[in-house]
């Protein structure tokens, strides 16, 4: 029972330090193989959408593109397979991404069309940091998403005061303009707010009368304002925030990274590191 238990360890732990790790010959040759395949079926997915290569080659594009998702389909598997708690990777940013890499093409077997939703596979490609030992990108990787995770109180009562701007710029511009200047509803003028709020003007709506243009000549430079603001937020976090150097090791439970140098514990979930 005890030989049968460690080589149902040991083969777990060769598929771990193949498929999860990068340090390794093995694991390093298995992550570009596994990244040209992605760009290769994300190519495929980009041709079908032309549609003089679609008539003559949809046959050949099709059984390629199910080739590729049968080979993700048996890596998504073994990476499940190979880490002691699937869960915790299932439920982690990469695995999502693994397992959304796969659904698009099976559920256009039932909804025509949800096909081309398998682009979403290029977010695969992120793995090359790791791959390379790109560490410092990594490394300023979390630094970004710690300083949004910090800034976000101020950026959702940012982002419910802008709005609140826009549903009374949009309502007052629907006075002012009214339906016979294209402003046919309250939603309708809150859309031109907010196309003007952001400097992107559209132009498919736009006052007549001289006050509406007056006071969208405001809402324009107040956009300017607006747009500097949660740059400001995210920017002081950031300066705030002091990357600790970290590796690219996997953990073999739950598959996290980003651990520190000198980490002999995964600090996500406890569990000892190769």
């Amino acid at each position: 029972m005890n030989d049968e238990r460690r080589e149902k360890n040991t083969w777990r732990s060769k598929v771990h330090t193949i498929i999860f790790e990068a340090d390794t010959p093995a694991g390093k040759a298995f992550d570009v193989i596994l990244i040209v395949c992605i760009l290769l079926s994300v190519a495929v997915i980009l041709l079908e959408s032309v549609s003089g290569i679609r008539l003559h080659y949809a046959g050949i594009l099709t059984t390629i593109d199910w080739i590729f998702t049968i080979l993700f389909t048996i890596e998504y598997i073994l990476r499940l397979l190979s880490i002691r708690r699937p869960v915790l990777y299932a439920k982690s940013f990469y695995g999502l991404v693994d397992l959304l890499a796969i659904l698009p093409s099976y559920l256009s077997l039932l909804v025509p069309g949800t096909g081309y939703l398998r682009v979403i596979r290029i977010l695969r490609v992120l793995r090359i940091f790791r791959v390379f030992k790109l560490v410092q990108y990594v490394r300023e990787a979390q630094t970004l998403v710690r300083a949004l995770h910090r800034s976000r109180r101020k950026i959702i009562v940012f982002i419910i005061a802008v709005l609140t701007l826009v549903t009374i710029f949009g309502c007052i511009m629907y006075v002012v303009e009214g339906e016979a200047n294209g402003f046919t509803s309250i939603p309708r003028s809150m859309y031109w707010a907010v196309v003007t709020l952001t400097t992107v003007g559209y132009g498919d709506i736009s006052p007549k009368t001289s006050l509406g243009q007056a006071l969208a000549a405001v809402i324009m430079i107040l956009g300017y304002a607006i747009i500097a603001v949660p740059t400001g937020i995210v920017t002081a976090e950031i300066v705030r925030s002091e990357p600790k150097p970290v590796t690219t090791q996997s953990c073999p439970s739950c598959s996290a990274e980003g651990h520190d140098e000198n980490a002999l514990f995964c600090k996500y979930c406890g569990s000892k590191l190769n």
